[in-house]
């Protein structure tokens, strides 16, 4: 496993799950129950999108270079359009639906299938995949990827408030989409070069 694939990929995907719908409910949920229950269950269901999103870059690494290049530079310009194009009230779409008893089965459980289905073909998700079919290191992206998402997730459910507070989330959500710019471009010169 490479150190310094797996930063990579945990600084991408940090970046652009900072102004997602599960930050935010992270944070709604956070503030209502145990931290270490709400935490739980979204972890698991990250670790369950991080694993189809690796398995799916991974099949997507098996096509020549140039296509997979090509592809992955589309799909990263796609997703840095996505954050660019974002409506400032998006969030607001996904509210967390509580769940009816604080024990941890309940609270773990709310949270596993929120972030299940409010994440399932997500930007992060996709990215997950994009980056395990640049690199030919699965494990390292899936960890970068993987530690990256429970640590937003730890930071809406314990200060989510404070961040927001120093740092507007429109220069959030305008850092994530330049570093997929970014991204596109090493990926389109790749593709070219073949």
């Amino acid at each position: 496993m490479s150190p310094t694939i797996a930063v990579i990929t945990f600084g991408i995907i940090f970046l652009a799950e900072l102004p997602d719908k599960t930050a935010l409910a992270s944070l709604v949920l956070g503030t209502r129950y145990r931290a270490g229950y709400v935490f739980a269950g979204i972890a698991a269901a990250f670790a369950v999108h991080v694993a189809l999103a690796v398995a799916a870059g991974s099949l997507l690494a098996l096509l020549p270079h140039r296509w997979v290049e090509g592809v992955v530079s589309l799909l990263f310009l796609g997703g840095a359009a996505m954050l660019l194009l974002q409506r400032d009230g998006d969030e607001d779409e996904h509210a967390a639906k509580e769940p009816s008893s604080t024990g941890f089965w309940k609270v773990a459980g709310s949270g596993f299938l929120l972030v299940l289905v409010a994440e399932f073909g997500d930007l992060t998700q996709i990215t997950t995949a994009n980056l395990a079919a640049r690199y030919s290191d699965p494990l390292a992206v899936a960890v970068g990827s993987w530690l990256a998402l429970c640590a937003v997730a730890a930071v809406a459910i314990v200060g989510g408030q404070k961040l927001m507070k120093h740092v507007p989330l429109r220069v959030i959500t305008r850092v994530a989409a330049v570093v997929m710019l970014v991204m596109a471009g090493f990926s389109i010169v790749e593709a070219v070069r073949g």
